[in-house]
């Protein structure tokens, strides 16, 4: 079954729970969300309320996947940009299925729903987003119309002697 995409669903204390522990999950399988296994959702909490934050001041907005039973299975924050010469593009991160729904098609879709929530929002032109590098996401991101736009050879330091790329990818709108 597909999931339901909400973008900027009421925050609710179950919402908060369901994308902490989708956070936790998919870091803990080893998702290029930002942490490295292990992590509880008590070192998440942080950032999930900086994102939170972001959402009440109008700088992110958030989109949400539900399967069927109404659990939060996939998400992604979408921040305009604020620089003045770059407004024409968002920034689409933190983007996560649950493990458990992997393998079904569910990324695609929720980079779909994150296309069609964009496309209409006024002077919008692409789509950026980073991603870690020797996951492969890079080729899964390519095979959903995103190009690399660039990398920054090992600057990311996910344990001492394991540096990966910061790659940039790009999805033009036009």
């Amino acid at each position: 079954m597909a999931l339901t995409f909400e973008l900027d669903p009421a925050v609710t204390p179950a919402l908060r729970d369901g994308v902490l522990t989708l956070w936790a999950d998919v870091s803990n399988a080893g998702g290029s969300v930002g942490f490295v296994p292990p992590v509880t959702a008590d070192d998440i909490r942080p950032e999930l309320l900086r994102h939170l934050t972001a959402m009440a001041e109008g700088r992110t907005r958030l989109l949400v996947g539900r399967d069927e039973t109404g659990a939060v299975a996939a998400t992604a924050f979408i921040t305009h940009n604020t620089h003045r010469l770059m407004r024409h593009w968002v920034w689409l991160y933190t983007v996560m299925v649950h493990p458990g729904h992997q393998g079904r098609g569910y990324g695609r879709d929720l980079l779909a729903a994150a296309e069609r929530a964009v496309s209409g929002w006024d002077g919008i032109q692409a789509i950026r987003l980073t991603c870690r590098g020797g996951t492969g996401l890079e080729r899964f991101y390519a095979s959903c119309g995103y190009k690399e736009v660039g990398r920054v050879p090992g600057a990311i330091r996910v344990a001492p002697g394991d540096d990966r790329d910061d790659i940039t990818m790009l999805l033009p709108l036009l």
